[in-house]
């Protein structure tokens, strides 16, 4: 039975070439995983307090049981990584937006992940996620992705 990913991020992807990212991991990791994306509206205007409160609504409606992407978050290799999801057969991922999220996003997830200890552009995480996701479906069903 195939894994399924769900990726819940704040606001349109701006970037061309993340575009061609998302959709070139979309169709690399279909053969292995059912995977669904939401955006969530980016909340523009007033606030960033108040952005962040209104976007965690919307957030925490599309999810009780999440893993959020942050840069405090645990650090896994990526054969850690794919270890950790062979366990699972569902898992929904969050990447905030260029503010982050508000905190109460940060208290209900169920793991905080970092990719690196470094930030990256939210957008460029996107990518990164999916690439990761891939990989850890290659190292799972033993394919010469990883090396």
């Amino acid at each position: 039975m195939k894994s399924r990913f769900t990726i819940i991020w704040i606001g349109k992807t701006k970037e061309r070439f993340v575009e061609e990212g998302i959709r070139k991991y979309r169709e690399l990791i279909s053969p292995y995983a059912e995977l669904t994306i939401k955006t969530i509206r980016e909340e523009k205007g007033g606030s960033i307090t108040e952005h962040l409160k209104r976007e965690a609504k919307r957030i925490l409606s599309e999810a009780e049981r999440y893993i959020l992407l942050d840069e405090k978050g645990r650090l896994m290799s990526s054969q850690e990584f794919a270890d950790f999801l062979s366990k699972r057969r569902e898992s929904v991922f969050v990447i905030g937006g260029p503010f982050g999220v508000d905190k109460k996003v940060k208290e209900n997830a169920e793991m905080l992940l970092s990719l690196s200890p470094m930030t990256f552009p939210h957008e460029l995480v996107r990518v990164i996620l999916l690439e990761q996701i891939y990989r850890a479906m290659t190292i799972i069903r033993g394919r010469g992705y990883h090396h």
